[in-house]
């Protein structure tokens, strides 16, 4: 049989199997195993195919790009990037308190980004609506919808107090969105469980060498992420209730404040820090078990905190719902400077994790790996600097809506404005996207000069035909630009240093101007002030931008199915991973098809005793080496991989060398009994594995598993096989190629036929 798994952005039965007639022989709508029609008896007439293999389709593109809605999942893009961040780290043995140490970092920045997100959602709901607009008579009453909050009326909801117990319903109601979907998304995708069998655990002997893709927990974090959710989820209802008791509580600390609230307010602020307390220590004590299937829940966690923090919510909106007749709301809701902290959090823990993250590096030192051992850190800068766009993108914006003719934060409008450090946020965006322009020019300079040197290797290729110029440049330029990502460690590191500079300026600049909202240079010299202002402009329109493109690709995708595609892509490549440092990250697909692929491969082998090529392609190839690593050794004997257009070593080895590094994939090259890779030079995702040694185990040496660069075009002008311009093919269609179909018969050749295990009521070989 030969089992294919599609790649990036899905595809139908019918284009993997080449005919329009097939059947579901197994699975769902979401993920299924497809045949031809006319193969789905085929084990019951094994002389029917002339020895050729049976060909089957592992379809799982409803995982990841099944409707428009999912597009809307790009809001959670933040915590997806944190979330790669803890599966980045070096790949090292013998240094498990540094790797457990680097993993609590990772975690701690993405419990910061729920806090940050949430906040912002407080800030708008809470200071922007509730405080300074329904508190200023002229806001008030230009926003109709708000009349009811207003002091002008005089009603129950007037007093400042009652108005922020009523905004914090929409940061409450987002907390809770974000719980339910993480809860019903882990349900439907990732709880299916993996195949019984034994293989090396954690424990044994010679574990620490094995790859961590073995273990029979590894595709099935049940409890950690119940653990994760219930941590956030109560995270996010403290944030709440900490806005919420701020305002009051500075109210009643001042004279003539009621004592008795007063009091309530002190106990209420210490349960939250000891809560807050605690969340911190769910979140810090306990990784990953990935050892065994772990069923197991930690009910008090589950179920006591997230409620206990719901609670403490109830009695912060209570007392700040109290009377309070002298009471008036003015400037910034208290508590504004809770971004900064959040700022300078993320920036020492993402310091102590790229430190972390070179130390481990440098008791396993990998050439070949990205940015050396910090690019975990550096991927969580940009996480955190995609949580601070989008929030301060909605608090800008929000702002300039309420604020009528003035600007926000720059006293000559209806409302005060964001806090400092959002505009001071706003006022570095420019400066570092004139970097990132500065970088990206040097990219496209190197990327020029490699397709003129290209020209050359392209005229040599074919001795004797016509030279075409146009072709050559274009087939040179495609080459070219394949290797556009072998620059991105580069890029992202530049990115992420001047992104860390640049936000501790902001947050300086923001702790000096004190009480002063907006006003970057206020009291500098005029020319200073003047691009300071102008910057600080400039970057709140751009961070409200970079926000709105988000919900405009996320409600276009559900009109335009090319978009959806694209969008679904994004979701093949950011979320293979389990979600082991946040749990409000899109699900994670490979934990429903890596079982249902073991699942296949050991039944099939079980019942018919035949042979399998496995066949990969892009993304599908990774997920066809992570099913290979869960397959019991018996049935890895049946197995030969052919992986083409594949991530493994390019993207997957040189990001994530714990997993994927050189020692994994030598592991699985000796486990697995035959193996044959196809790349060509004119694919910008796929590459070679670079394993020695033969193809398959009993073969004679061999140079190494891949076999390219594949020619690309099959033809550069007109021939007699070709008489119409032969297209690049790039990343798709390697069965065009004649070497695919030449590989797989050699590989189901070579396969060794093992005798397959008794087995009552079993199926004859096929």
């Amino acid at each position: 049989m030969e089992l294919l798994v599609h790649g990036v952005g899905g595809a139908t039965p019918q284009e993997v199997l080449d005919d329009p007639r097939t059947v579901r022989v197994t699975g769902d709508n979401t993920a299924g195993i497809h045949r031809r029609a006319d193969d789905a008896g085929a084990e019951r007439q094994p002389g029917r195919h002339g020895g050729e293999p049976v060909p089957e389709a592992y379809c799982w593109g409803g995982l990841t790009s099944g409707n428009g809605a999912r597009a809307l999942w790009l809001l959670l893009l933040p915590f997806m990037v944190v979330n790669l961040a803890h599966w980045m780290r070096p790949s090292a043995t013998g240094s498990r308190t540094l790797i457990r140490l680097y993993g609590l970092l990772i975690r701690l920045v993405a419990l910061s980004l729920t806090v940050l997100l949430t906040a912002a959602a407080c800030e708008v709901a809470l200071d922007l609506v509730a405080w300074q607009c329904a508190g200023s008579t002229d806001c008030a009453r230009s926003r109709t919808w708000l009349g009811f909050l207003s002091p002008e009326q005089g009603g129950w909801w007037s007093q400042p107090g009652r108005r922020l117990a009523l905004a914090a319903l929409i940061p409450a109601a987002l907390t809770g969105l974000l719980w339910w979907l993480s809860h019903h998304t882990w349900s439907a995708y990732e709880s299916a469980p993996p195949p019984v069998h034994e293989p090396l655990r954690e424990g044994d002997p010679g574990a620490a060498q094995q790859p961590a893709l073995r273990l029979p927990g590894f595709w099935y974090g049940r409890r950690l992420v119940a653990r994760l959710r219930a941590a956030h989820t109560a995270a996010g209802f403290l944030t709440v209730a900490a806005a919420l008791s701020a305002a009051a509580t500075r109210y009643d600390r001042k004279p003539g404040g009621g004592r008795w609230l007063d009091l309530f307010g002190w106990c209420l602020e210490v349960s939250m820090v000891l809560a807050g307390l605690f969340v911190v220590w769910v979140v810090s004590s306990r990784g990953r078990t990935e050892s065994v299937p772990d069923d197991r829940l930690d009910r008090a966690v589950v179920r006591f905190l997230p409620g206990t923090a719901l609670g403490l919510l109830a009695l912060a909106a209570v007392h700040a719902a109290w009377s309070r007749p002298g009471w008036r709301s003015g400037g910034l809701l208290p508590g504004d400077e809770t971004f900064g902290v959040i700022a300078l959090g993320q920036g020492a823990l993402v310091l102590a994790a790229a430190w972390v993250g070179h130390r481990l590096h440098r008791t396993d030192p990998d050439s070949r790996s990205a940015l050396h051992g910090v690019r975990g850190a550096a991927v969580a800068v940009f996480a955190c600097a995609l949580g601070g766009v989008m929030s301060g993108g909605v608090a800008q914006r929000v702002a300039d809506w309420l604020d009528g003719p003035g600007t926000p934060g720059m006293n000559d409008g209806y409302i005060s404005g964001p806090p400092t450090v959002l505009s001071w946020h706003a006022a570095v965006i420019p400066p570092l996207l004139a970097v990132l322009v500065v970088i990206a020019a040097y990219f496209a300079g190197q990327t020029w000069r490699v397709r003129r040197e290209r020209i050359e290797a392209v005229r040599a290729s074919h001795p004797g035909e016509p030279e075409d110029t146009a072709r050559t440049r274009r087939i040179a330029g495609v080459t070219a630009t394949a290797r556009l990502t072998d620059c991105a460690p580069w890029f992202l590191g530049a990115t992420a240093v001047v992104t860390l500079l640049l936000g501790g300026v902001a947050v300086a600049g923001a702790w000096s101007t004190g009480e002063v909202p907006g006003r970057a240079a206020d009291g500098s010299p005029g020319v200073v002030e003047a691009i300071a202002t102008t910057s600080q402009a400039l970057g709140s329109w751009l961070m409200g931008l970079g926000f709105l493109l988000f919900l405009a690709g996320g409600r276009r995708a559900y009109r335009d199915a090319a978009v959806r595609r694209t969008i679904g892509i994004l979701w093949d490549v950011g979320t293979f991973w389990p979600r082991a440092a946040h749990p409000f990250a899109p699900p994670c697909y490979a934990e429903r098809a890596v079982p249902d692929l073991t699942w296949r491969m050991e039944t099939w082998t079980r019942a018919t005793g035949g042979r399998i090529v496995l066949s990969g392609h892009s993304q599908g190839s990774v997920l066809a080496a992570a099913a290979v690593w869960q397959l019991s050794p018996h049935t890895r004997r049946r197995v030969a991989l052919l992986t083409y257009g594949s991530p493994l070593e390019r993207l997957y080895g040189r990001w994530f060398p714990a997993y994927f590094g050189p020692g994994p994939l030598h592991a699985l090259h000796h486990e697995i009994d035959c193996w044959r890779n196809l790349w060509r030079e004119t694919d910008p995702i796929g590459g070679p594995v670079l394993l020695p040694g033969p193809a398959c185990a009993d073969d004679p040496p061999a140079p190494d598993v891949d076999r390219g660069p594949l020619k690309d075009p099959l033809a550069y002008g007109r021939t007699p096989e070709h008489p119409l311009p032969a297209p690049i093919l790039g990343h798709f269609e390697y069965q065009a190629d004649p070497v695919f179909a030449e590989e797989r018969a050699a590989l189901l050749d070579r396969l060794p036929d093992v005798p397959r295990p008794r087995a009552a009521g079993a199926a004859p070989a096929g």
